[in-house]
């Protein structure tokens, strides 16, 4: 070997031991930073025919399992989702309240104070009773019916927040892309901070990156939609929108103009259109549910207790939920107020009933100088509204748990009990009992989340004692290559002398 040929080794080499410490030094300084992954620089010998030519390094490769990396973004927007879901029902398992406080307590408490009023139907206290029972009863109905719709609200608002969210993230996905396309920076770094805008991107959207070789990279959302890259312009479309509960046709999500909210899943995004669309509109409509029974099966046996917000009407709760005015209620029920301005009313009743083989039989209020005793219309509520029949052996239409929503597609995840204080055990155990399943799936998300953060973190990450022993390794070799050097230079000196 020639020593011109030697000098080339040794000085590659030496230059090779450099990039790897200044590689290993630069691991060392960030392995704090939030996202940053271990990189290292690869090399490989060079010869000249069949002759060593020295060593020659590559740009620095991260340390990064692509499997695991897109595991670990699908727990982030399992753990977003879960977290929004727990977040929104637990407004709405407040407002149920605790216990003594809860809708079948609410009902329970009323048919308590008939039966004490049937005792002495005369009493004004008695009345009384009855009356703040109801108007009880009425107000945690509006309570729960307004928690629904904020909720519903907050998540309408939140869809329209996280849709900009994503635009954010999927511009700045484009923007590195076309840098590590173009070789504009260190692209090991710039894919970083790709991998950080993808993460932020699948806690709003469910997605799914597939690396290509050329530096590129193609997002596929949960639900299959292929997710164009343009740092120019967003590629989602919402539209802000104010949420009644008859709403139906709210703002969906649009991708350049094609509407894609149903072919959408996962994230915040996901799981904000299910609570928007179908958690929480089916929330109302068990609520309205509830309502119009308690007014209608009150009504039909001859005391008006309950009514809309006009003071008079009540909601037919044998027709079909949707279109009618049923929807809704739950947030306008009111005590009558001709019964809150005259109590005995609740003893005498407040107009008459035909009768029907279908429905309750015939009634006929007490006379304003009837007997003080009068019980025939307490017996008709403790017996019937209260109770499965309408009158003996005629059974009330059943509380509906289908055809519910605006737009009659929704139902409820339990049966149809016959009576009102099983309907609302029901509705409450159900609504209720979904934030604590929220919770769970939060608590399960997040835990899944953290493992595979670790396990992340322990390959990708930087171990500072290994990469603080590699630097000695790497001086060592640095001393060996620039030994390698100096004895080069001092036979050039020696020929050079031989030469003068």
């Amino acid at each position: 070997m020639s020593l011109d040929a030697a000098l080339r080794i040794a000085s590659s080499g030496l230059a090779a031991v450099q990039r790897n410490i200044a590689q290993a030094s630069q691991n060392v300084a960030n392995a704090d930073t939030e996202g940053y992954t271990r990189k290292s620089v690869t090399q490989r010998a060079v010869t000249g025919g069949d002759s060593p030519a020295g060593v020659r390094t590559s740009e620095a490769q991260r340390a990064v399992d692509a499997a695991l990396l897109a595991r670990l973004d699908a727990s982030r927007a399992g753990s977003a989702a879960a977290t929004l879901r727990e977040s929104l029902l637990t407004g709405i398992e407040e407002a149920h309240g605790d216990s003594g406080q809860t809708l079948p307590d609410g009902v329970s408490d009323l048919q308590n104070a008939f039966i004490a009023l049937r005792d002495t139907p005369a009493d004004a206290g008695a009345q009384r009773s009855v009356l703040a029972a109801a108007t009880t009863l009425a107000e945690r109905l509006n309570g729960v019916s307004q928690a629904i719709g904020t909720a519903r609200q907050q998540a309408q608002d939140g869809l329209v927040s996280e849709v900009k969210a994503a635009n954010a993230a999927l511009r700045q996905v484009a923007s590195l892309t076309l840098q590590i396309r173009n070789g504009a920076g260190d692209a090991a770094a710039l894919e970083d901070q790709r991998d950080a805008a993808i993460a932020s991107l699948a806690e709003s959207l469910g997605v799914q990156a597939v690396k290509r070789g050329d530096g590129d990279v193609l997002l596929v959302a949960k639900g299959g939609v292929v997710l164009p890259l343009d740092p120019d312009h967003n590629q989602l479309a919402t539209a802000e929108a104010t949420v009644a509960p008859g709403s139906s046709a709210l703002p969906g999500i649009t991708l350049n103009g094609l509407d894609v909210t149903r072919q959408l899943s996962g994230g915040r995004i996901g799981e904000a259109l299910t609570l928007r669309d179908t958690t929480l509109p089916r929330y109302q409509a068990e609520l309205d549910v509830l309502a119009s029974g308690l007014a209608a099966r009150l009504d039909g046996e001859g005391l008006r207790l309950f009514t809309d917000s006009d003071g008079s009407s009540v909601p037919d709760a044998a027709q079909p939920y949707t279109g009618s005015t049923q929807i809704g209620f739950a947030g306008r029920i009111q005590v009558n107020p001709a019964v809150a301005a005259d109590p005995a009313l609740l003893r005498d009743g407040t107009h008459a009933v035909a009768g029907s083989a279908t429905g309750a039989s015939a009634f006929t209020p007490n006379d304003a100088d009837g007997p003080a005793g009068f019980t025939t219309l307490i017996d008709r509520v403790l017996n019937y509204s209260f109770g499965s029949e309408a009158q003996a052996g005629q059974a009330w239409p059943g509380l509906a748990t289908s055809g519910l929503g605006p737009d009659g597609t929704l139902a409820s995840p339990f049966t149809a009990p016959a009576t009102l204080a099983a309907y609302a055990s029901r509705l409450t155990a159900a609504q209720t009992g979904d934030r604590a399943a929220a919770t769970a799936a939060k608590e399960q998300a997040s835990a899944l989340q953290s493992t595979l953060q670790s396990r992340f973190a322990q390959q990708s990450g930087v171990d500072t004692d290994a990469e603080m022993a590699s630097i000695v390794a790497l001086q060592n070799a640095y001393a060996a290559n620039a030994k390698v050097l100096s004895t080069i230079q001092s036979l050039f000196e020696t020929l050079l002398g031989v030469v003068r």
